[in-house]
């Protein structure tokens, strides 16, 4: 278990180089001026020279790279927004409530459909519940969040008037500014990015489970234990849906970093003020302390997550724990 946590801890590293490493380069071929943005618009070139010097700006890309390296292992830090100057941190920690509890919340709903239609439909095969299933799973699969959330908006929000169209709510009451607060609120104004963010994902997750459990139930070991007068309960879980479920574990690890991106989408339909909308802006504005602080917090986002994935497998089959 050691050898294999230091090896994850190495690796974790090489990504987090790798992904500000390409951040840094991508950002430096976009056609735009930090130092002029942050300026402003009545700035002369004199001006723009001292934030540009301020900024750091001036200085070759490597060594703006290594003096952010430096900042973030040396004091934690992120750095300050070009445009506004503020923490880095205090933006995320804004910001990534929204988008956890938007990914999460998204997570929790598409594994509660999707894990007992995906099992009913396999039991059921080519019966009208397996041909509806596929229907389903062909919709989400095709339709974009876009389109699906501009759908569910006009639907539920301004024809039928069920939920909101847009806003967030806090979930802890007393927050400072909140409009609106409390976990009620807070799950209400959710309801809609929950159910347009799943759709895609449970569509994926109902075909992988139906086809894992349709090939699980045909193996050797589940015939042998019917054999031996194993109850239809004990077979499907104790081998049925512990082996068919491995694979989901696996790909739940690197949909959720995923989902990290996707959220951009449902965000912007929403008007959530999450990750996704603050890394929108920073672009525009060609802000890279806050486009690099949203990257490096994504990777580690990432990373733990499937360190998690990694260690549960682990569990669930002995034969690849780690040693």
């Amino acid at each position: 278990m050691t050898q294999f946590l230091i090896r994850r801890i190495f690796w974790a590293i090489f990504l987090f180089l790798v992904a500000t490493i390409i951040t840094y380069l991508i950002f430096w071929v976009i056609p735009s001026d930090p130092a002029a943005l942050a300026a402003g618009r009545s700035a002369t070139p004199a001006d723009i020279a001292r934030v540009r010097h301020f900024l750091h700006l001036d200085e070759p890309i490597w060594k703006q790279y290594l003096r952010f390296v430096w900042q973030l292992v040396r004091h934690g830090s992120l750095g300050q927004s070009f445009v506004n100057r503020q923490s880095v941190d205090s933006i995320i920690g804004k910001d990534a409530p929204v988008t956890a509890s938007l990914v999460f919340g998204g997570a929790i709903l598409w594994l509660t459909i999707s894990i007992p239609i995906g099992i009913l439909s396999a039991l059921r095969p080519r019966s009208l519940m397996d041909r509806i299933t596929m229907t389903f799973v062909l919709i989400g699969i095709s339709a974009h969040p876009v389109w699906i959330g501009l759908i569910f908006s006009y639907i539920f929000g301004y024809k039928l008037g069920l939920t909101p169209i847009a806003g967030y709510c806090n979930f802890f009451p007393g927050t400072v500014g909140a409009q609106c607060e409390g976990p009620i609120n807070w799950a209400y104004h959710l309801i809609l990015p929950w159910c347009t963010f799943m759709i895609l994902y449970a569509a994926l997750y109902v075909r992988l489970i139906r086809a894992n459990v349709m090939e699980t139930v045909n193996e050797d070991y589940v015939r042998t234990a019917r054999a031996k007068g194993a109850g239809a309960a004990r077979v499907m879980v104790q081998h049925v849906l512990r082996n068919s479920m491995l694979p989901v574990v696996t790909i739940l690890g690197m949909d959720l970093g995923l989902a990290l991106g996707g959220a951009i989408f449902t965000e912007g339909i929403f008007n959530l003020p999450g990750l996704g909308h603050e890394v929108i802006l920073a672009y525009a504005r060609a802000d890279l302390p806050l486009i690099t602080g949203i990257v490096v917090f994504a990777t580690i986002a990432v990373i733990v997550f499937n360190l998690i994935i990694d260690i549960t497998y682990g569990f669930l089959d002995p034969r690849i724990r780690p040693t």
